[in-house]
């Protein structure tokens, strides 16, 4: 089958498919309490959830001092004494400002958050 060959049917089945696979990519993935490294060195924890066009933090906070001696790794089990978090509420990122995700153990971080 070639372009050509395309009757205005099958032509308006390929534009239907393109339409819901675009519509698709706007769906939430929702990923749970993370730790979001943005872009220019901004570090957020939060519920979070993205699309292909933006990442949603719902309660958040920036984690303005990490308090960590080895890396912001060791936040990975909840936030540690000398760590300062700064409420933000809920945030919405640019998906292209996302510099990476850390999972981390939800329940330490519940109780901040």
């Amino acid at each position: 089958m070639t372009l050509e060959n395309l009757t205005m049917k099958q032509l308006q089945a390929i534009l239907k498919l393109l339409d819901n696979k675009e519509e698709n990519s706007t769906d939430k993935q929702n990923h749970g309490i993370q730790i979001v490294v943005a872009d220019r060195g901004f570090i957020y924890v939060g519920e979070v959830s993205t699309d292909a066009e933006w990442v949603y933090i719902q309660k958040a906070s920036n984690i303005r001092l990490w308090g960590t001696t080895k890396g912001l790794g060791e936040l990975v089990n909840g936030p540690l004494a000398n760590t300062k978090l700064d409420k933000t509420g809920n945030l919405k990122l640019s998906r292209r400002a996302l510099i990476s995700l850390i999972s981390v153990e939800e329940n330490p971080w519940k109780s901040v958050l």
